[in-house]
C-alpha cells in the first residue's frame, strides 16, 4: 500500500470541500438547496475519483533528476540543476521541493512548474556554502498533478547524497593566469614595474640590437674584442610558505563566510599563481600546534596536495602560539623564504605580545603578515550621529581604524612587509603583494 502514502489532496480541494459543508448549513435554512448540495457533494467526489485515476490508475513514467557538481566551491554561488521528464499523456502541474543540506537551514524550497504531455523541463539555482565540510542532500520530491488540480502524486527520487564543500576552487579559476595577463588592472589587481634585476644569473651572450645596454660586461668584451652582455633570467624554485592562524581572532564572519575560509580561499589561489611563477608553493595552519602540512614543493601534484590540505583544516578557535609558531619554523624551514601569514590584529597591545615573535622569524625569512580590517567599523566612522550615544560609538569606532594602521607602522620599523585589506579584497591583494615581492627582486 505505499501507493497510500503518495497521495495528497491539494488546497484547491479544501476550498470547494468548505464551500459544500456551507451550504448544507445554509440548506437548514434554505431547504431548497438541499438536494442541489448534495448533488454538488456527489459531483465534487466523482471528480476526486477520476482525478486519483488520472494519476494512479495507469503505470504512467516520471522522472526527475538532480545534477549537483561533484564539490562544492566554499563561499562561491554553485550551480545546482533539477531536470524534470514526464510521461502523463495530459498536462501536469508540478510542484518541486528540494530537501536541501541542513548547513543551508533553507526549510522553505518549492518551485512551481507546469509541463505539456509528455514534457521536459530544467531549472537552476545556487547555493552558497559558507563553510568546508559534508553535505547531504536528501530526496528530490515531485508533486504531480492533472488539469483538475484536485489530488496530488509524490514522487522521491534520490537519497543521501553527499557533496564535499572544498576551498573557493571557483576563485581559482577565476584568477587562473591573472598574473600573466596585460589587463590585471581589469581585476584590481595592480602593475608593479621591475626594479633592476634579479639576482639569478644565466650566461654571458654576444649583444645584439635590442639588450640592454646597462647590461655590458665589460671585461668579457674586452676579451672577445666585442660586446657581450650579462643574460640574466627571473629567479625561480622560490620557497614561499603561506602560514594560515587558525586560532579565535579568525573566527569572525564577513558575509556569512569567518576570516578562516577567507583565508583558506587566499591560500588555494595564491598558491596556484606562485606554482605558475615557477616558485615552490607550501603551507601549513596553526593554533596551538602546527598541522596541515604541504612542504613546499613545484610537482604537479602539489595543487591537489594543498587543496585537500586546506579542505582538512579543522579548528576550535583557541588562542594561538606564536611561540610554537617561530620554533617551529626556525627547525623546519631552513632556507631563506617568503612567509605569508594570515591572522588578524585589532588593537597594537595584540600585536606587541607576538611582536618579539615575528620579529624572530623575520630574522631569517621575508615575512608578510596579512590581516583585516574590520569593515562593520568603517561604516560605523562614516555614518552620521545623530546622539551622543552614536558620537560616542562613532569615536570608539575611528579609534579601533587607528590602531590599525599604527600596527602597519609598528611593522614596518622591523622590516616586516604588511597588508591590510577588506575582507572580500584578500585575495587580490595578496596576489599584488607576491607579485610586488617579486618584481622588486627583495627576496
Amino acid at each position: 500500500m505505499k501507493w497510500l502514502k503518495s497521495i495528497y489532496l491539494n488546497n484547491l480541494t479544501f476550498y470547494v470541500f468548505l464551500g459544500i459543508l456551507v451550504c448544507f448549513v445554509l440548506a437548514y435554512i434554505y431547504p431548497v438547496l438541499y438536494n442541489a448540495t448534495w448533488l454538488l457533494m456527489y459531483l465534487f467526489l466523482g471528480f476526486v475519483v477520476i482525478d486519483f485515476l488520472l494519476l494512479f490508475a495507469s503505470n504512467q513514467r516520471f522522472a526527475a533528476f538532480r545534477e549537483v557538481p561533484e564539490k562544492l566551491s566554499n563561499g562561491d554561488e554553485n550551480p545546482i540543476i533539477i531536470r524534470i521528464e514526464s510521461g502523463y499523456g495530459f498536462a501536469t502541474g508540478l510542484k518541486v521541493i528540494d530537501e536541501i543540506p541542513i548547513q543551508f537551514q533553507i526549510r522553505d524550497f518549492t518551485v512551481q512548474r507546469n509541463l505539456p504531455a509528455g514534457g521536459t523541463d530544467a531549472f537552476e539555482y545556487h547555493l552558497r556554502p559558507v563553510e568546508r565540510g559534508e553535505y547531504y542532500f536528501g530526496k528530490l520530491n515531485v508533486y504531480v498533478s492533472s488539469p483538475l488540480r484536485l489530488v496530488s502524486r509524490r514522487f522521491s527520487f534520490g537519497e543521501g547524497h553527499m557533496v564535499p564543500t572544498y576551498p573557493s576552487f571557483i576563485q581559482l579559476r577565476k584568477y587562473d593566469l591573472m598574473a600573466f595577463s596585460n589587463r590585471l588592472f581589469q581585476y584590481g589587481l595592480k602593475k608593479i614595474r621591475r626594479i633592476g634585476h634579479t639576482m639569478e644569473f644565466e650566461q654571458i651572450k654576444e649583444y645584439v640590437s635590442g639588450d640592454d645596454i646597462r647590461t655590458i660586461n665589460w671585461k668579457a668584451t674586452a676579451k672577445k674584442n666585442q660586446l657581450m652582455v650579462n643574460q640574466f633570467q627571473d629567479e625561480r624554485s622560490q620557497n614561499v610558505y603561506m602560514a594560515i592562524d587558525k586560532g579565535r581572532v579568525m573566527k569572525m564572519p564577513f558575509n556569512g563566510l569567518s576570516l578562516l575560509d577567507y583565508a583558506i580561499n587566499s591560500t588555494l589561489v595564491l598558491s596556484n599563481v606562485i606554482l605558475k611563477k615557477q616558485d615552490k608553493a607550501g603551507m601549513f595552519a596553526f593554533s596551538k600546534k602546527i598541522e596541515n602540512r604541504v612542504a613546499a614543493e613545484r610537482r604537479s601534484s602539489q595543487m591537489q596536495k594543498i587543496l585537500e590540505s586546506l579542505y582538512n583544516v579543522k579548528t576550535d578557535f583557541f588562542e594561538s602560539d606564536f611561540g610554537r609558531l617561530y620554533a617551529d619554523i626556525k627547525k623546519n624551514i631552513t632556507q631563506r623564504s617568503l612567509i605569508i601569514l594570515y591572522t588578524n590584529f585589532e588593537t597594537l597591545d595584540g600585536l606587541k605580545r607576538q611582536l618579539p615573535y615575528l620579529k624572530g622569524i623575520a630574522k631569517n625569512h621575508l615575512l608578510v603578515v596579512v590581516f583585516f580590517e574590520n569593515t562593520e567599523l568603517e561604516e560605523l566612522t562614516h555614518k552620521n550621529a545623530g546622539n551622543i550615544q552614536e558620537i560616542y560609538d562613532q569615536v570608539i569606532a575611528e579609534k579601533f581604524a587607528f590602531e590599525k594602521r599604527l600596527i602597519v607602522n609598528e611593522l614596518m620599523k622591523y622590516g616586516i612587509y604588511s597588508v591590510l585589506t577588506k575582507p572580500e579584497n584578500l585575495t587580490i591583494e595578496s596576489i599584488n603583494k607576491y607579485l610586488e615581492i617579486k618584481a622588486r627582486g627583495i627576496l
